[in-house]
Formats: structure tokens, sequence, C-alpha cells
């Protein structure tokens, strides 16, 4: 965890403000995956203290990826209530995540090998169609990808049947 994320942990939960990029490149994203999950995830990380949600997106991009990528526009904020034996062992998660739209490059092979909170981390280009047949975060992925909203999407995923 960066000192500098915006992170806390309160009664052994933990809230978590994070960013993730889209980057879609001809019928495919962009996607991490650590060593240590079972499962895929955006690109993106924490917001660190003083830092915008563009530039966050932008230098989490760079680190994870070695590409400069720039944000186009904001097209999802999701709201995720979860529980996880990876990211947070023993603890409900109150996540914010701003997920950006990424101007396309051109599908680029990715050489940087990033870390995670759990290890190694490596990028995968995924096409769109087969998200449904993966374990894919954020899960609204496999649907809303496939034909991106015009504005702002305000997604709300709770694994809690009660509050933290």
């Amino acid at each position: 965890m960066e000192i500098n994320d915006c992170k806390f942990d309160v009664l052994g939960n933990r809230f978590h403000y994070r960013v993730g990029a889209v980057i879609i490149e001809d019928g495919y994203v962009l996607l991490a995956k650590c060593d240590a999950a079972d499962y895929y995830y955006s690109v993106g990380g924490g917001v660190h203290l003083g830092e915008t949600a563009q530039q966050a997106v932008e230098r989490e991009v760079f680190e994870e990826t070695g590409i400069r990528y720039v944000a186009d526009r904001l097209l999802f904020v999701h709201e995720n209530f979860f529980e996880d034996d990876v990211v947070a062992v023993g603890k409900k998660v109150h996540e914010i995540s701003l997920f950006f739209l990424m101007k396309p490059m051109g599908r680029q092979e990715i050489s940087v090998e990033s870390v995670c909170s759990a290890g190694v981390e490596h990028m995968h280009w995924v096409k769109i169609d087969k998200l449904s047949d993966m374990q894919v975060y954020p899960t609204f992925y496999a649907e809303k990808l496939r034909d991106l909203p015009r504005g702002v999407e305000h997604i709300v995923t709770n694994d809690f049947e009660d509050t933290i």
C-alpha cells in the first residue's frame, strides 16, 4: 500500500479511493492480473493525496504499462462494497473508483512488470466479447464495455446484505 494513497482502515474495515483506466484497442481491453489472484481487474490504483483523479489514472497507467496514455473522459463512477482475500484480507472494503476512458494509441506489447499489494502483476489484452466467460472486476465490464455510455454512469456494486 502506497503511503500517499487515499486509503484508511476504520474498525477493521477499509475505505479506498482509486482510479481505473478503460483502455480499449481494436475490440480488446487491457486488464491486469496479479500472481496471487484468480481474477482479472482494471488497470489503475490508488489516488495519492493532493493528486487529481485524471493525474492519478495517467500516472497509474504509466507505472503499470510503461506507456503514456492520456485520459479522454470520465466514464464510470463506481461505489463498490466487497471482501477479498487478496486486496484486504479479513476486511470489508468500501471503495470509490473513477474510471476514465483512455485515448487509443494502438494495441501495444506491455513489457513492464509492475507490482501490486500481493505480488507481481501482468497486463493482458482481453477480447471484450470474452469478458463474460472470465472472472473480471469490476463485474460490470462484461456488459458496459460492449456499448460505452455517452456520459458518465454511476454504478453501485454491493456484495454485503448489510452495511459496513
